[in-house]
């Protein structure tokens, strides 16, 4: 027999239907007499709601309704996490406006244009108020309050306890670093259609990552069962970490059209969605890093001001997620790390690719860097000197992980291999020697993260058909990562049935008993797991099924899947096809076919648990030459070796690495989300908002070790984020590292021309940027006596 389809480049059969136009997305969808939503959101970005006048939107042409708060009267809701009563966001502003694209009110008509239209005549009488947009000020004594009821613009503290963790260090390194906001910016914006039935019944199509969440979270906010809500997804365009919960306009759309009694869509411009869809990252990092003089280290003290935006929610939780993963692939003998997250008059934050895990490798990548300098070490030696060992795993980290698997110099030795290192160095040395304007950087980043973080459960199925086909029921919602190419792959390695005769069902809330949805990288690992082991569960039927047939002992029946049978071992001409097995399971008496995973025919289902998270790893160097008469960075290089577990198809693999390096260097480049002083987005639109097209890419060059995790059946981890996790630093060190000679020791992201310019003819004229200030004194009160926010922390471990 030959060998498995496992492990090989298998292409991918969901694409035929993406590449040829025939994919229905939620704009195709077509709804009979439906009507169209746009809202009234707030231009400025913080007062007090006086009053709406909708009179004369609401007899304009084609216009169904015009609803406000008061109209629709729903309860506020917490959304995806709740993290203080005080924070409760209502659908529609009540009695105050918090941030630029806050809705206020949803207009409803026959067509988009119409909506459009009839949304400039509702008139709002604001009263402006003072706003907070720098989380660093906003813990300031004298700034306003965002939610007076709170008391202060805290919206979680988390101090570990009064320690100098620095004490015993031979050497100190300082860096205030800023990890910007940036926007998920989804090529398709976020968008819905509500489809009520008559009877109590709603049907939400929408492009969401996790279709049960969101089924339940909606049913929630309507005050009714989750049973009488159905979500279901159609294809979508892109997510990134931004879609995936309740957004307030969901169930304001959800009640217009039950209220309207027809389909109500809501297709929002992306000039709206770069304000109205969630942001992320939005960091500011004190990180200090303790050396003895052979350059290992000795601890790690980091003060974090986080921005969760005007109504904290998920955003709020993510810096602890940067906490947890401080370790990194090191060796610490202590470490300190307090957090503050502030509320802000901006659009709320939440999970982007990485979700809080690269803002934590960025911090660490930097410093160690800037130590690289500092003591004379070599990037790569000193990342060498402080790895963890391969015997150490499992490893409890001193933020309260436990590493599963992971052999760190493996990865890093070959990127270096591959990128040419040595001779990298040789000819930056020259260039430097010449006296060249165009510089030679070489950036190295190596990273741990961690996927399906606290591990966590999924469900699956598999069906063979009297064709000989097979579907398979997952609960997870793919939007691009190749699942049912990957999942077949994995049925077709235990049944022989072919990868293109396999189809995937999924992201219908009615259709799939249960699901986690896709997300923090989770679904080969848990989603492909609970598939490896219903086809196994399914196999076993099969056996006894083809036992009973062919009159053969169950121990005698063999899978062939060369061939696509079941039958006799060592007696080809004694064995069922997988069609005539289906068939056959159709009229087996009682008994012969287990039934009581309450299937029928030939299927099982099952959910798999896992119980805690993996943790993938890798190394990526990143080679650049910026002009030091310009500013300009011309990426030259990338080479990434992630390593992810076990890999079913580096096809797909590669692919997620593709990507995840594509917007890595797109956020240390090209992206930054910005405000003026009074909180009106300056980056509304993709002329102001820098989005790099594939013109501005590379051909990056993408490799892979391989370090099975125990925790589950493939041996997978996830590869959704880590290459985002490993990119984002390894350009920002190469650019650095590109004019460190000047005496630059730091640069911010994005790193634009501009601002590169600006300091390399600084370091010239002999005043180089500093790159250490002191933190705000919010984290002195913090740590004086005031107790970290209990629940708050739990909510963030529980991430």
């Amino acid at each position: 027999m030959s060998g498995s389809i496992l492990g090989n480049r298998v292409a991918r059969t969901e694409d035929p239907e993406l590449v040829t136009g025939a994919a229905r997305y939620l704009a195709d969808l077509d709804l009979e007499d439906a009507v169209y939503a746009v809202f009234v959101r707030s231009t400025v970005a913080h007062a007090l709601l006086l009053g709406i006048d909708t009179a004369e939107a609401a007899v304009a042409p084609g216009v169904a309704g015009v609803f406000t708060a008061a109209d629709l009267a729903l309860a506020p809701a917490h959304g995806f996490m709740k993290v203080a009563d005080e924070f409760i966001r209502p659908p529609l502003a009540t009695d105050k406006v918090r941030f630029v694209g806050d809705p206020i009110a949803v207009v409803i008509a026959d067509t988009y244009a119409q909506a459009v239209d009839a949304a400039e005549l509702v008139v709002v009488d604001f009263e402006p108020l003072a706003a907070v947009v720098d989380p660093e000020h906003a813990f300031d004594d004298d700034v306003p309050l965002v939610f007076t009821t709170k008391g202060d613009n805290i919206a979680i503290s988390v101090t570990d306890p009064a320690s100098d963790v620095l004490a015993d260090a031979d050497c100190i390194v300082r860096g205030r670093y800023v990890n910007q906001r940036v926007a998920g910016a989804p090529l398709e914006p976020n968008a819905i259609a509500a489809v009520p039935d008559g009877d109590g019944h709603l049907t939400f199509h929408c492009p969401t990552q996790m279709p049960h969440l969101l089924r339940d979270q909606l049913a929630r906010a309507l005050g009714r069962d989750a049973e009488r809500v159905r979500v279901v997804v159609p294809h979508m365009g892109g997510g990134f970490g931004a879609k995936v919960a309740l957004y307030p306009e969901f169930p304001v759309v959800a009640v217009a059209a039950e209220r309207l009694g027809r389909p109500v869509v809501w297709n929002e411009s992306r000039s709206v969605d770069l304000v109205s869809l969630v942001h992320s990252r939005a960091q500011i990092q004190y990180a200090e890093l303790g050396l003895r003089s052979d350059g290992t280290f000795s601890g790690l003290r980091v003060r974090l001001v986080g921005d969760a935006g005007a109504y904290p929610n998920i955003g709020a939780f993510l810096p602890a997620g940067t906490k947890r993963m401080a370790n990194g692939p090191y060796t610490f003998g202590r470490i300190r790390f307090d957090i503050a997250v502030a509320v802000t008059n901006t659009t709320p934050t939440g999970a982007y690719r990485g979700a809080g895990r690269p803002e934590a490798t960025a911090l660490l990548e930097r410093l160690i860097d800037q130590a690289s300098i500092e003591l004379g070490i070599d990037a790569l030696e000193i990342r060498r000197r402080n790895f963890l060992d391969p015997g150490d795993f499992p490893y409890e980290t001193l933020t309260g992980l436990t590493y599963d698997s992971g052999d760190y110099a493996v990865a890093l030795d070959e990127a270096a291999r591959i990128v040419g290192y040595d001779q990298l160095r040789a000819e930056q040395a020259e260039r430097r020697a010449r006296g060249d304007r165009k510089a030679l950087g070489i950036g190295v980043a190596s990273y741990v993260e961690v996927t399906s973080g606290g591990g966590g459960s999924e469900f699956a199925s598999v069906e063979v058909h009297p064709d000989g086909s097979a579907t398979i029921n997952a609960g997870t919602s793919a939007h691009g990562q190749g699942h049912q190419t990957s999942y077949a792959m994995l049925v077709s390695a235990q049944t022989g049935i072919p990868v293109d005769r396999i189809r995937l069902a999924q992201s219908d809330t009615d259709a799939t008993r249960t699901g986690g949805g896709t997300g923090g990288s989770r679904s080969l690992q848990l989603g492909g797991s609970a598939v490896r082991n219903a086809t196994e569960a399914m196999v076993t039927k099969a056996r006894h099924l083809a036992a009973h047939v062919l009159e053969a002992a169950v121990d005698d029946i063999v899978v062939d899947t060369d061939a696509g049978t079941v039958g006799v071992a060592g007696v080809p001409a004694r064995a069922l096809s997988w069609s005539e097995l289906a068939v056959a399971a159709t009229v087996a008496p009682a008994g012969v076919v287990d039934h009581a995973d309450d299937t029928v025919g030939l299927a099982a289902q099952l959910d798999f648990d896992q119980i805690d998270g993996t943790f993938p790893f890798g190394t990526h160097i990143s080679v650049v030459e910026v002009d030091l008469d310009t500013g300009q960075t011309t990426l030259l290089r990338h080479v990434a070796v992630d390593d992810a577990g076990t890999v079913v198809n580096p096809l797909i693999f590669e692919g997620q690495q593709q990507g995840g390096i594509g917007q890595g260097l797109s956020q240390a480049l090209f992206e930054e989300v910005r405000y003026d002083e009074a909180g009106n987005p300056q980056t509304a639109n993709f002329a102001d908002y820098a989005f790099p097209s594939a013109a501005e890419m590379i051909s990056f060059e993408t490799h892979h070790t391989e370090t099975p995790t125990p925790l589950n059946p493939l041996g997978a981890k996830g590869i959704g984020e880590a290459a985002t996790v490993g990119s984002t630093p390894a350009v920002q060190n190469a650019v650095i590292d590109a004019v460190a000679h000047l005496g630059i020791r730091h640069l911010d992201m994005p790193l634009g021309a501009e601002r590169v310019w600006r300091a390399v003819v600084a370091a010239e004229a002999g005043s180089p940027p500093e790159p250490w200030r002191e933190p705000p004194a919010v984290f002195e009160r913090l740590t004086a006596g005031q107790e970290p926010d209990a629940e708050g922390l739990a909510a963030a471990e529980s991430i």
